[in-house]
């Protein structure tokens, strides 16, 4: 409320667009499956064919800008929906942690490549929104997800330290994975730095970073 007066445009809102409006500027619209959006009770993913054209780290901290379809881009700016300049993904996360919600994840997926943005709406730390909608099994399973997602992070993490520059197939064979889950986890672990990358696309390997 802005006094008695409603105010439907919040940060959120605009950082949701920004979403969007990113998740279309940068797809590669000859990749598979196109631009797909999921939303559920606490969470939107926001998921593009294509992979990024800059660093993840750049991408975070804004300022470099290279879209991959620059003429849309334009469009968008005519009606003022979209950054400029790169700063896209840093006004996301800042009004992400104004709010006070978990950290978004960006995924970068290779073998088809994609890049996944996901926004959740729950608070740092805070299972007990699954418990105030009334379900505390979700919370349940949301905790033994993540113990597990951890624990088969940290089986690669392991395997890449002793064995060293892997490719996916070899590390999902270690592990005990299918490509596909192996490949999200590896896009996860690239993306926050826990695990660096040489060679392209089919010839990626990739190592732990110590």
């Amino acid at each position: 409320m802005d006094g008695i007066n409603r105010v439907d445009d919040t940060p959120v809102h605009q950082a949701l667009r920004e979403a969007l409006a990113n998740c279309l500027v940068n797809a590669d619209y000859y990749g598979r499956q196109g631009v797909v959006i999921i939303k559920e009770r606490d969470m939107i993913s926001f998921s593009n064919p294509g992979n990024f054209r800059i660093e993840i780290d750049a991408a975070r901290s804004g300022g470099i800008s290279d879209p991959r379809n620059a003429i849309i881009l334009k469009l968008f700016n005519l009606i003022n929906i979209g950054e400029r300049s790169g700063s896209g993904i840093p006004s996301i996360l800042s009004v992400w942690r104004k709010e006070g919600y978990d950290e978004p994840e960006i995924v970068e997926m290779f073998e088809p490549e994609r890049i996944k943005l996901q926004l959740k709406f729950t608070k740092i730390g805070d299972k007990k929104s699954a418990i105030k909608i009334g379900d505390k099994k979700s919370a349940i399973k949301t905790g033994d997800k993540f113990s597990k997602e951890e624990q088969r992070m940290d089986e690669i993490y392991n395997y890449l330290l002793e064995s060293g520059e892997s490719s996916t197939k070899e590390i999902s064979e270690e592990v005990g994975l299918g490509i596909s889950r192996t490949r999200e986890l590896l896009g996860k672990m690239v993306s926050n730095g826990v695990l660096g990358t040489t060679g392209e696309n089919k010839n990626r390997r990739y190592h732990a970073n110590e």
